[in-house]
């Protein structure tokens, strides 16, 4: 009884597999097309020059000091906001005083001695006429007064850079604005020898900053005064700002053999989001376009085995294919702007909605009996399924 068993499950099985084979005989899938194509569409298209640079503010007043000394105190900070001539610091004016007191009173003393020497010149003039005295003691009377004069000249001058150096202890702010840096403390000595040392900076107005973005030399020839900028920043993510190129500097910068060129934007900042130092990513807008015929940038790349291109093709122009019959047919265009993903088409025989060739369509590999359903594509190396079509952009 079991071996009967047996053989019926074992014929029931035959004729499964049987079945099977007869099936996918009669039902053999199609083969796939040659070609792997891309869709033409209509939309917008922007050509962009992309660079990044810091956003700073449009203009920063660096606020140094004259004279050394310690500072003795201190009265602006980090984001404090400060009007023109306002006190910001003052640095001990014991040695500035002391230095101002003993010029006036050099002053006073040249000025005695100028005095007597101007009452000795006139009454030599008086002898000299009645020729109580020479002429030559008279004139060595007159230089020594004249010498004295030129003596008090010198120690005025003294007490007004002396009087000066005690005005320049007082640190005032030059211009209104907001103190965005501060290098200095209190207690801390101040050495102005050599440099003028920078104790604040004062940004003027931080409604309006500016881009300072490295272009290549490549992309430079694009870029103009007036053209509108769309950049973004880290801190908030998607959020797109708005400018304009207000200056192309035209000192290059030159790094590992890469020229670059320093372009400044400038960008309204009404709600204060835009802080100094953030690295701002730039889009140089060259030229947009609206209701447009879009190519697929990778049709440009496709040519079929033994094609020539064609030698009086302009710079604008270039073939595309489409597929006919199993066949690649070339078609003639003249390209316009174009972006990372596609490329207008200005002029030619193409319309939206015609399929152009990207590449070829791979072969079928594997099958047998467990090669999987019928009419499956194969997996590529990694991973991903093979299509035999592929959609543009939209």
């Amino acid at each position: 009884m079991n071996r009967r068993r047996w053989l019926i499950a074992a014929g029931v099985a035959v004729a499964l597999v049987a079945g099977f084979f007869a099936w996918r005989a009669f039902n053999a899938p199609e083969p796939p097309p040659a070609f792997l194509t891309a869709s033409i569409a209509r939309g917008d298209l922007t050509e962009a020059i992309t660079a990044n640079g810091v956003i700073n503010p449009t203009r920063v007043v660096n606020v140094g000091t004259q004279v050394s000394g310690t500072v003795q105190s201190l009265n602006a900070d980090f984001n404090d906001r400060v009007v023109a001539g306002q006190v910001l610091l003052r640095l001990d004016p014991a040695l500035f005083a002391s230095r101002l007191s003993a010029s006036e009173a050099s002053l006073a003393q040249v000025r005695a001695q100028a005095a007597l020497q101007t009452a000795n010149a006139r009454r030599a003039a008086e002898l000299v006429a009645k020729d109580y005295i020479s002429r030559q003691e008279y004139e060595t009377t007159l230089a020594s007064a004249r010498g004295t004069e030129a003596q008090v000249r010198a120690a005025a001058a003294q007490v007004a850079q002396d009087r000066a150096n005690l005005e320049f202890s007082v640190i005032r702010a030059p211009v209104s604005g907001v103190v965005i840096s501060r290098e200095i403390d209190l207690g801390q000595t101040v050495a102005a020898a050599f440099s003028t040392p920078t104790l604040f900076k004062i940004a003027r107005d931080l409604s309006r900053m500016q881009i300072e973005a490295a272009v290549a030399e490549a992309d430079i020839a694009r870029v103009k005064p007036g053209q509108r900028v769309l950049f973004t920043v880290d801190a908030y993510g998607s959020r797109s700002f708005e400018g304009s190129v207000r200056q192309i500097r035209l000192n290059p910068t030159t790094q590992q053999n890469v020229v670059t060129y320093t372009v400044v934007v400038e960008a309204a900042n009404p709600d204060g989001a835009l802080l100094p130092g953030m690295t701002a990513d730039a889009r140089f807008l060259v030229a947009e376009r609206r209701g447009v015929l879009l190519l697929p940038n990778a049709a440009l790349g496709f040519r079929p085995e033994g094609f020539k291109s064609a030698r009086d093709l302009a710079d604008d122009e270039a073939v595309v294919f489409v597929a006919l019959g199993g066949t690649a047919e070339p078609r003639r265009i003249r390209l316009g702007v174009s972006d990372t993903a596609s490329t207008e088409i200005s002029a030619g025989p193409l319309k939206a909605g015609d399929r152009v060739i990207i590449g070829l369509n791979k072969p079928l590999t594997g099958g047998g009996m467990f090669g999987g359903p019928p009419g499956q594509q194969p997996r590529d190396r990694k991973g991903g399924a093979e299509t035999a079509e592929s959609d543009a952009p939209k």
